[in-house]
């Protein structure tokens, strides 16, 4: 059990757990997930924390095989500027380690942008707070569960 899925449960919202062996010489986490759990990196989703013009954090969801656009997510938090916040300070403030982070169930609840193309499929894939264990969910019950909203801020990967 993670604070993710704790937060799922809570609200009674429909999710399945899936759970992979994780590599742990891997840290392509997201792209690593789709390969084990045979789904396409388009339905797998990356959860980034960037840290805004202003000091404060937002998170950014966006498929495993794209990039995020730091001009984009800034623009949907409200700012003029995003950079990738530290990863010490991404751990502290989530209270989960990198590759495992999720947008969900973090000890500070942060501004969430989740990439449009999550409405593209019935449900997605994003980490459950744990390396190795994903939560299966509708785009629409991860923008409520999180308070978030939708916009185009991802990039395709070079």
């Amino acid at each position: 059990m993670t604070p993710a899925i704790d937060a799922a449960k809570k609200r009674k919202i429909a999710f399945t757990v899936h759970q992979y062996s994780h590599d742990p010489t891997s840290d392509a986490y997201g792209r690593e997930a789709a390969e084990k759990l045979g789904v396409d990196e388009a339905r797998v989703f990356k959860t980034l924390v960037v840290q805004l013009d202003g000091g404060s954090l937002a998170v950014g969801v966006i498929p495993v095989s794209s990039m995020l656009s730091m001009k984009q997510i800034a623009k949907a938090a409200g700012a003029k500027k995003a950079a990738m916040a530290d990863k010490a300070l991404v751990e502290r403030v989530t209270g989960y380690v990198l590759g495992g982070v999720s947008p969900l169930g973090q000890k500070k609840r942060l501004a969430t942008v989740i990439d449009t193309s999550a409405g593209d499929f019935p449900t997605i894939f994003v980490s459950a707070g744990r390396r190795g264990l994903s939560l299966e969910l509708a785009a629409a019950d991860l923008v409520l569960l999180t308070g978030g909203c939708l916009a185009a801020i991802r990039q395709e990967a070079d």
